[in-house]
């Protein structure tokens, strides 16, 4: 995508003109293990109910502003009433509408860095201050006095679990303790949650805590990606404030449809997950061996690794061996850092032999 001219920039608002189109880093590649999908695909019975359901949705109609079928199903597995749900065009959408709800200009959004980038980009484009509590260096836990301390003056806190790009959790403890210093919303975006072990999520919390948010996702653990379908849990009051400032129609019916009957048989997933979670002890271990790297333990469907010239492996990864992973190499609290998605068994294997080789090299 190119830059912005600058005859464009003149009249864009200032925020919005400071940024540059997003560079998801894509490239035409036989291995793609850059952007923590689930390379396995859909479990055949799973493949099987949604292509039934996409073919009975009449698009010639608008969907259901408020997805409200899905939204009971989501209710009914979260054992909460629907009216503390609310759908969006994935994730992002979610986090926008979140800050465009509750932020204005001025307001404090606190970050704990190396994270998911969009919240700084969102957060700046209406106005809010990002304040930024850097994570320890060299485990990469987020500081937990530090947090504390800064949400007292935020008006949104951002605490992913597991961490993107890192892997690491937040203990839903601290969560708690957030929760009651922060005065405004604390986000517990817990996107990848499915791979974490059991008791690792802030879900409990939501009936203590009036001002939590907990963020989740179909894109990975359930393989929607593509249709770009998420939901927060949150007290109504919150969910009506979402409502309020998000786009009509923003969850189109085919994604409904899809999302709906992923969610009625999520369980033909569980031995994809286990899979993956098997995998990515091995492949962790593997990639240790590797001279000169550093691999922190993940709660994800991803590994983040510390290697020598790590831009030059990536580059050559994906020109030489065809697979690509994610490069944070230049990134000021991750130096030298890849982010690689664990794959399937084949895909997995693969890159752990072309990085032996590159890395010897």
């Amino acid at each position: 995508m190119p830059s912005i001219p600058q005859r464009y920039r003149a009249i864009m608002r200032p925020a919005a003109a400071a940024m540059e189109p997003y560079d998801p880093q894509a490239a035409d590649v036989r291995i793609n293990l850059s952007a923590n999908e689930n390379t396995h695909g859909l479990a055949p019975s799973l493949r099987l109910a949604v292509d039934r359901a996409l073919a009975k949705v009449a698009t010639n109609r608008y969907p259901d502003p408020l997805a409200g079928d899905l939204r009971a199903a989501i209710a009914q597995v979260e054992g909460v009433d629907p009216a503390w749900v609310i759908v969006g065009n994935g994730g992002d959408e979610l986090i926008f509408n979140l800050f465009l709800a509750f932020c204005d200009d001025g307001s404090r959004v606190l970050t704990c860095p190396p994270t998911f980038a969009v919240y700084g980009i969102y957060a700046e484009l209406v106005g809010a201050q990002v304040v930024e509590v850097p994570r320890d260096p060299k485990t990469f836990e987020v500081r937990a006095r530090e947090v504390v301390e800064a949400a007292a003056s935020a008006r949104v806190v951002c605490l992913t679990s597991p961490n993107n790009p890192t892997g690491t959790l937040v203990d839903p403890a601290l969560v708690r303790e957030v929760c009651a210093a922060c005065p405004g919303i604390v986000l517990a975006d817990e996107a990848y949650m499915e791979f974490a072990p059991a008791g690792s999520s802030a879900r409990p919390l939501l009936n203590d805590c009036d001002n939590l948010v907990i963020l989740h996702t179909f894109s990975k653990a359930y393989c929607l990606a593509g249709a770009r379908v998420g939901y927060v849990l949150a007290n109504p009051g919150i969910i009506s404030a979402l409502a309020a400032v998000r786009q009509p129609y923003s969850v189109s019916s085919l994604d409904q449809a899809a999302a709906l009957a992923v969610m009625g048989r999520r369980d033909a997933m569980a031995p994809v997950i286990t899979s993956i979670v098997d995998q990515r002890e091995l492949v962790r271990e593997e990639l240790a061996k590797l001279p000169g790297a550093t691999v922190w333990p993940s709660a994800a469907n991803f590994l983040f690794v510390r290697l020598p010239h790590a831009h030059e492996v990536w580059e050559r990864l994906r020109d030489e061996h065809s697979i690509l992973v994610r490069d944070f190499s230049a990134n000021p609290a991750c130096p030298d850092c890849l982010r690689i998605t664990v794959g399937t068994p084949g895909e997995n294997a693969a890159v752990i032999k072309a990085l032996s080789q590159l890395v010897k090299e």
